[in-house]
């Protein structure tokens, strides 16, 4: 059905046609000709439909003409001719969309600021010396020298001097004659009015309504009698509030007409009593009226427009009267009618039902012009009935048969697009609203309304209602080219603002300085005050982009013009002192900032006042008087408290939150998060989620690091993670999901765990939609260490697998090794299956540090799998890893993991039953201690140490007398440490081998009371002198290992 236009399928067809046999009409509307006849073709004829209207060449008659009687001789080539019969159609997409009304309050929507009227605060902490990097090149030919700035700006006060001071406003920006070049007149209304006390009886009385209406053609006046609305009736009859009453008028005039033998007069009136009964539904009624007007009409067609609506309403009736035969005879007339006459008026609700009707059988008859044709009016009828919800299909498949006929560009689908974007924004659904007004840009060059059509449905989609989407600034350049000498002039100003404010909204400063120069240049005869305020704008700007020596420039000029009101003169005393303060004059910036604040209180400005006060304190936490400026703060906290938050919200959130900062770096706490919690409730109240974004961000962080709550952490986290879908930014919803995920998997229950898991998968989707692809393997991976925590193996596996194929698609080798190394840390760090851990470690990460060259990556593995395999008994295949560590210790000069290399090579050796090389190893590790001993833990060490070594000679290697001296060593850092239960087991040891080996039996019984004394001390009830048998390693000789 959406194919292109093929050879096949039936066009529709203007122009001349030529009978192919003869034919005698039934009725005097259907025209009468013989075998060869030329006959015009009116409007169109519609494939699939058995009637069209023609005029007989030679005759000049008028009528219906049967479709498979005549050979046409002009078929329509192009798509465009046959959905448009004339140039007045395709003006309905962009008729009464965008006002000249609408674009002024959108242009005064965007230009506008408070800058030039409002004290400015200072919103950033610390002064700025250096201009900062633009995170966006401008583009070329639009930087602006500080010079050639300063002269313009000059050149401007000089010619303002001589403007007026209050320019009246052009009454017209030409957006209509810039938007459309088809103009459409107003209709003539009539020049007479009939009152209910006029008397209808009399025929001279009727005669101007009766002389009206007989006018045997169509007038612009009687498209209000023909509209479904009816319009003429309320202008011509006035003083006529009962529609009965009417009916009943109108009805005595008929038979004035009927009598004065006055047709056309006859037709119109039982039209419009036929239309009235209609919306009564006194549907038979309403069909004698119409059947009526049809037989005064006499087969006459000299007005079409009435003829279409006879015919449109009177199929309608019979079609809700299941009249099978009439309908037989006029629905095929009627569909003729409404398809083929060019620009036809709409004058029932009904008519949709003849138009789909007619669209089934253009479907049927695979006419594709034909569906194209019925799908416009189907459109334009629905929009004319204010109905755009129904008009959307028709709108849509009209697009489509378009672009896949091939049809060559035109101007009308811009608009199309436009309107069908204006729909989808009634839908609430704003990515197809974007969608639309983009594709509307890329089809033709814009005109200026559609431009600002543009922009305007644009900002009614954005996410936050009262930002300014980047989207526009395209629009609004289209908007500034469309503009020629002579057409919206007056438009450049305001344009050139609106980018301005556009690009500083988006800290995108460079580029707003050079459009707000511009402005500045184009507004020159606009009035003194509109000049100064546009210079103030333009000073700020620079004060914003780290040129504040070049704002200070701008300003002193503004100074030296003396063209400023005292309001005015306020304002740029105190964006002289935030320049001032950031090029570190701190004592000329207290200076302006007292004179800003004196103006504002003579002129009783209280904003003005607490923006002044919060300015003079973030001057004093500048200067380091951290009690002064929170004096300061305060006192324009309690200013902004008594005004409303309409006018200040955003200033007094911001003062909020900096005394809430000083109050948590300098205490009380409490206090701080206080002021955090009321700059929220502001920022809630006035609907500003940026500074609602702000307020929980601070809240977040007191509760995470100044006052750790677990609770409130998560609580202001998840309400960040809502306002940052409100401001759709996707970054910082994937971060803060990442975060809360990991909070919650720090609550350590079950619950928590599943809600881990959820957070952690939305944050996956975000990253997948992002093509973030190293957050995504990370979010993959964490979901299955959620799901092995949770114990759910088959799903763990399945997500892993998936982070590696992520890991691996990029082909970064990093990404990769970091990837297997955390998969391992998922079993290792777990209770079971502990064993997967090696194949990550040893098959996958480790090559990949080799082949990487990443030494420490290698050692960490290395240590690791040493630690796992010693686990899992494997203490053969852990001493490969063992000495590779130790190679990689020594090479890397980590004297701290060489010891723990040496330490694990002699408990694999021991384990191995290799005594000789672990006492090796043992000494090897305790000569790499530090010397002297500065911590009781390396002394403990020692102590250990030592017990196995004595352990080792003694059981292993058979060596009493070596082994009493490690047990002696042990014991002596024992006693250094004082840790008795240690003494205990030594001194135990040491009396068994004096007695039972060495046989010395003074020492063995020393020892023996020593152990009685400190067996006693710790409430032991027995020491038992026999040699207790060991296990021959101890279990901190695989303890967790530093990475």
């Amino acid at each position: 059905m959406g194919g292109p236009v093929m050879p096949g399928n039936p066009l529709m067809a203007v122009g001349l046609a030529s009978a192919l046999a003869d034919f005698q009409g039934s009725g005097p509307e259907e025209m009468t000709f013989r075998g060869g006849d030329l006959i015009e073709i009116l409007g169109a004829q519609v494939p699939s439909l058995p009637w069209c209207v023609g005029r007989h060449a030679a005759s000049g008659r008028v009528g219906f003409v049967r479709s498979s009687l005549i050979s046409m001789q002009g078929p329509v080539s192009e798509l465009e001719s046959a959905i448009f019969l004339n140039e007045e159609e395709k003006s309905f997409f962009s008729e009464g969309c965008f006002s000249e009304e609408d674009a002024r309050q959108l242009l005064r929507r965007m230009s506008g600021t408070d800058v030039c009227s409002v004290y400015s605060l200072d919103s950033v902490e610390e002064a700025e010396t250096e201009q900062p990097q633009e995170k966006e090149i401008p583009p070329p030919c639009l930087s602006l020298e500080p010079q050639e700035t300063l002269q313009k700006v000059k050149n401007v006060l000089e010619q303002c001097k001589t403007c007026p001071g209050c320019p009246q406003e052009p009454a017209s920006w030409g957006l209509c004659a810039a938007s459309s070049d088809v103009s459409l007149q107003d209709p003539e209304e009539p020049s007479f009015c009939l009152e209910a006390e006029d008397d209808w009886e009399d025929p001279e009385a009727l005669s101007s309504l009766l002389l009206f209406l007989n006018a045997p053609g169509y007038k612009a006046s009687f498209r209000g009698l023909y509209d479904v609305a009816l319009p003429w009736l309320s202008s011509v009859f006035r003083s006529f509030s009962d529609e009965e009453e009417l009916t009943g008028r109108l009805a005595q005039a008929r038979g004035a007409a009927k009598k004065a033998g006055l047709l056309m007069a006859l037709a119109r009136l039982c039209f419009l009593l036929g239309r009235l009964c209609s919306r009564r539904l006194k549907l038979s009624q309403a069909r004698v009226y119409f059947e009526e007007a049809l037989g005064a009409l006499e087969g006459s067609f000299g007005d079409l427009f009435l003829v279409v609506a006879v015919y449109a309403n009177l199929a309608s009736i019979y079609r809700k009267q299941k009249n099978r035969e009439k309908c037989a005879q006029v629905v095929p007339k009627a569909m003729a009618l409404l398809l083929g006459t060019p620009d036809h008026i709409c004058s029932t609700e009904a008519e949709g039902e003849l138009l789909q009707l007619a669209l089934r059988r253009a479907v049927g008859g695979q006419s594709l012009q034909a569906e194209a044709r019925a799908c416009f009016l189907l459109a334009r009828h629905h929009v004319h009935l204010k109905q755009p919800e129904e008009a959307l299909p028709f709108l849509e498949r009209l697009l489509l048969l378009h672009r896949d006929s091939g049809a060559p560009e035109a101007a009308w689908l811009s608009d199309c697009y436009l309107l069908l974007a204006d729909i989808y924004s009634r839908k609430c659904l704003p990515h197809l609203v974007l969608s639309c007004v983009k594709v509307a840009s890329l089809r033709t060059r814009g005109s200026l309304a559609g431009s600002l059509r543009s922009v305007n449905l644009v900002l009614q989609n954005a996410p936050q209602p009262h930002s300014l989407p980047a989207q526009t600034s395209h629009y609004l350049r289209q908007a500034l080219a469309s503009l020629t000498p002579g057409t919206g002039q007056a438009l450049r100003g305001p344009l050139y603002t609106s980018l301005a404010q556009l690009y500083s909204h988006h800290g995108c400063h460079g580029p707003a300085i050079t459009f707000m120069t511009q402005a500045v240049e184009a507004s020159a005869i606009a009035g003194v005050r509109a000049i100064v305020d546009h210079l103030v704008a333009l000073a700020w700007l620079h004060v914003l982009h780290g040129q504040s020596p070049v704002a200070l420039d701008i300003l002193q000029s503004v100074r030296d013009a003396v063209v400023a009101s005292e309001d005015q003169e306020g304002v740029i005393a105190n964006m002289v002192a935030v320049a001032l303060k950031r090029t570190g004059r701190t004592r000329q910036a207290a200076e302006s900032y007292y004179r800003a604040l004196r103006v504002a209180r003579d002129l009783g400005q209280q904003r003005n006042q607490a923006v002044g006060l919060a300015n003079f304190g973030a001057l004093c936490l500048h200067a380091g008087a951290s009690r002064l400026a929170q004096h300061y703060l305060l006192e324009a906290v309690r200013l902004f408290s008594r005004l409303p938050l309409g006018e200040c919200g955003r200033d007094f959130t911001h003062v909020l939150l900096q005394l809430g900062h000083l109050c948590t770096r300098q205490g009380p706490a409490q206090q701080g998060k206080g002021y955090y919690e009321w700059a929220l409730l502001v920022a809630v109240e006035m609907g500003h989620v940026e500074s609602q974004l702000r307020a929980v961000q601070r809240l977040c962080h007191f509760y995470s690091a100044v006052m750790p709550s677990e609770a409130q952490c998560v609580i202001y986290h998840e309400l960040q993670l809502s306002l940052a879908c409100k401001v759709a930014d996707k970054v910082l919803e994937g971060q803060l999901l990442e975060t809360i995920s990991q909070l919650y998997l720090s609550l350590g229950t079950e619950r928590a765990y599943k809600s881990a898991l959820d957070y952690t998968k939305r944050s996956l989707g975000i990253f997948i939609d992002l093509q973030k692809k190293e957050k995504e393997a990370h979010a993959w991976l964490q979901a299955g260490k959620i799901y092995y925590i949770l114990r759910q193996s088959e799903l763990v596996d399945l997500y892993i697998q998936v982070a590696q194929n992520v890991a691996l698609y990029t082909g970064d080798p990093n990404l990769g090794l970091e990837l297997f190394e955390a998969a391992g840390d998922i079993f290792f760090d777990g209770a079971w299956e502990r064993e997967k851990a090696v194949s990550f470690y040893r098959d996958r990460a480790l090559p990949l540090a080799v082949t990487t060259g990443n030494r420490k990556a290698e050692l960490r593995l290395c240590n690791k799998l040493v630690a796992l395999l010693a686990t899992l008994e494997e203490p053969q295949e852990g001493l490969e890893f063992a000495h590779m560590a130790l190679a990689l210790s020594i090479t890397l000069g980590d004297r701290l993991n060489e010891r723990v290399a040496y330490h694990r090579l002699a408990a694999l050796q021991h384990r191995l039953g290799h005594g000789e090389l672990a006492e090796h190893f043992y000494l090897k590790a305790l000569s790499l201690c530090n010397s002297p001993l500065e911590f009781d833990e390396e002394t403990l060490y020692y102590v250990k140490v030592y017990l196995v070594l004595g352990d080792i000679i003694f059981y292993d290697l058979k060596d009493p007398f070596d082994a009493a001296g490690y047990y002696q060593l042990a014991l002596a850092a024992a006693v250094d440490l004082g840790n008795k239960k240690a003494q205990l087991k030594i001194y135990t040891r040491l009396a068994t081998i004096y007695h039972n080996f060495l046989l010395d039996r003074e020492k063995s019984l020393f020892f023996y009371q020593k152990a009685r004394t400190f067996a006693t001390e710790l409430n032991v009830r027995r020491v038992n002198l026999p040699p207790l048998p060991l296990c021959g390693w101890a279990p901190w000789l695989a303890p967790s290992h530093p990475r």
